[in-house]
C-alpha cells in the first residue's frame, strides 16, 4: 500500500513538473498581456467616457481598472477628475468640500503610485486638469507648476501613455487653464499644438479652442471687455442669466429701448421678481430683460414649485439665442418686418426645416453676421451657445446699434 501511495505521489509530482514546464512555453501570456492590459483598457475607456461627459460610466471603468490592479495610478487620476467635476456641480458648499477633498486624496494616491517617467507625466497632466476644474485657492499657480514638471519629461515611451498618446496633451490642458483665467495667454500654447506634426488628437481639440480665442479677440477689438463679459467669454455653455447680464451690461438695453420704444405701463418695471432670482447676482439684469419682455427670456412655469421661475442657470441653445437676438434687433431698428421677412423661403440649412417657428430668426442671424453656420451649412440649432459665440454676436449687434 505504501508503494502504491509513493507511486501516486511520484505521478502527481511528474504532472506538476510537466505543468510547470508548459507554463514556460509560448502558451503563457507574454509580459504586459493579461491583467495589466485589461487595467489599461478599462482606464482608457473610462477616459474616453469622461471626455464625452458620461461621468457615472467612466467612474465604473476606473473602478474596474483598480479592481484588477489596485495601485494603478492612471485610474486613480481618473477618479480624481470625476470627483473634481462632481465637486463643482454641487450646489451646497459642504458637499463641494467633501468631493473636492476626495478628488485631491485620489490625486495624492496617484502621486505616490506613479513611479515611471511616463507615470509621472500622466500624473502632472492630470493634476493640471484637476486644479483647472476645481479652481480652488491658487489653482492656476499649482497648474503651472505641474505643467513645468510635465515639460521636463524627455524621451518618454508614448506607448506607455495609453490615453494621452503624446506630450502635446500637456500644452493643450495648460491652454485650457490659461483660457479660464485669461484667454489671451492660451493662444501661444494652442498655436504650439496646432502647428505640431505629431500632436495627434490634440491638434483638432486645440484648433477648436483656438477658434474660440479668435472669436473673443474679434469681439474685444470692438470694445474693451467688462468684467462680466470676460467671465462669460470663456464659458463652454451660457445660461439665460448670462444672456441677460450681457445684454444689459454691454448693450445697456434699458436706455436703448427706452429711447426707441414707446413705454407701456407694464414695461416701466418687471411685474414680479421670480423666486429663484431673489438672491441671484444677476437679479437686476434679469429684472431689466423681464421688464422689456424680450422674446425667449420670459419666466418659465415650473410644475414642481407651481410658480413662474426665470431659471437663470438653464443653458441656452443656438435656436433660442437666435430668437432672443432677433427680438432685440427688431426693437433697435424699429423694422418689424425683420421678424417675418424669411418666412416661405427655402432653408439653406440641412438641419433646419423652413416650417419651424424659429427658421426666420436663424436666417436673420446668419445673413446679418450675428451667428454663423458650419462649413457644411448646418445651423446646429440644439447645440449649446458658447461664451465666445454669445460675445461675438452681442458685439456685432453693437455695430448695428451705431448704424441705427
Amino acid at each position: 500500500m505504501k508503494f502504491l501511495k509513493l507511486q501516486n505521489y511520484s505521478f502527481l509530482a511528474l504532472l506538476l513538473v510537466v505543468a510547470l514546464g508548459l507554463s514556460g512555453c509560448e502558451s503563457m501570456p507574454k509580459e504586459g498581456v493579461g491583467v495589466m492590459d485589461n487595467a489599461i483598457q478599462q482606464y482608457t475607456s473610462g477616459m474616453e467616457l469622461l471626455e464625452d461627459g458620461k461621468m457615472q460610466q467612466a467612474d465604473k471603468k476606473f473602478d474596474l481598472s483598480l479592481s484588477l490592479i489596485e495601485t494603478y495610478a492612471p485610474a486613480m487620476m481618473g477618479k480624481s477628475l470625476i470627483l473634481a467635476h462632481k465637486a463643482v456641480a454641487q450646489e451646497q458648499a459642504e458637499h463641494r468640500k467633501v468631493d473636492e477633498k476626495a478628488a485631491l486624496n485620489w490625486l495624492y494616491k496617484a502621486d505616490k503610485n506613479s513611479e515611471t517617467d511616463e507615470g509621472r507625466f500622466i500624473y502632472h497632466v492630470s493634476a493640471i486638469r484637476v486644479y483647472t476644474v476645481l479652481q480652488s485657492k491658487q489653482w492656476l499657480k499649482k497648474a503651472t507648476v505641474h505643467y513645468k514638471f510635465a515639460l521636463d519629461a524627455e524621451n518618454l515611451n508614448t506607448s506607455a501613455l495609453p490615453y494621452y498618446k503624446n506630450t502635446y496633451c500637456a500644452d493643450y490642458f495648460m491652454a485650457i487653464a490659461e483660457y479660464k483665467n485669461d484667454f489671451r495667454r492660451a493662444e501661444p500654447l494652442l498655436q504650439k499644438v496646432v502647428g505640431s506634426r505629431d500632436g495627434g488628437k490634440w491638434i483638432k481639440k486645440a484648433n477648436k479652442m483656438y477658434e474660440k480665442v479668435q472669436k473673443i479677440s474679434r469681439a474685444a477689438s470692438y470694445h474693451t471687455l467688462s468684467g462680466v463679459a470676460l467671465k462669460i467669454a470663456v464659458l463652454d455653455a451660457v445660461s439665460r442669466g448670462d444672456v441677460a447680464a450681457l445684454l444689459v451690461s454691454e448693450l445697456d438695453i434699458d436706455k436703448l429701448f427706452a429711447g426707441r420704444i414707446r413705454v407701456r405701463s407694464q414695461e416701466k418695471e418687471a411685474a414680479f421678481t421670480p423666486a429663484d432670482m431673489l438672491n441671484h447676482p444677476f437679479r437686476d439684469e434679469v429684472a431689466t430683460v423681464m421688464k422689456w419682455n424680450i422674446r425667449g427670456l420670459a419666466p418659465i412655469y415650473d410644475a414642481t414649485t407651481r410658480a413662474n421661475l426665470f431659471k437663470p442657470d438653464l443653458n441656452v441653445n443656438r435656436k433660442e439665442l437666435a430668437l432672443m437676438l432677433e427680438d432685440v434687433l427688431v426693437r433697435i431698428t424699429g423694422q418689424e418686418e425683420i421678424a417675418t421677412q424669411n418666412i416661405g423661403h427655402n432653408s439653406p440649412f440641412p438641419d433646419v426645416d423652413k416650417s419651424v417657428g424659429w427658421f426666420n430668426a436663424a436666417m436673420t442671424m446668419t445673413t446679418r453676421g450675428l451667428m454663423k453656420s458650419e462649413l457644411s451649412g448646418e445651423f446646429r440649432p440644439n447645440d449649446p451657445v458658447t461664451g465666445a459665440d454669445l460675445l461675438l454676436a452681442v458685439f456685432t449687434l453693437r455695430n448695428v446699434i451705431k448704424v441705427h
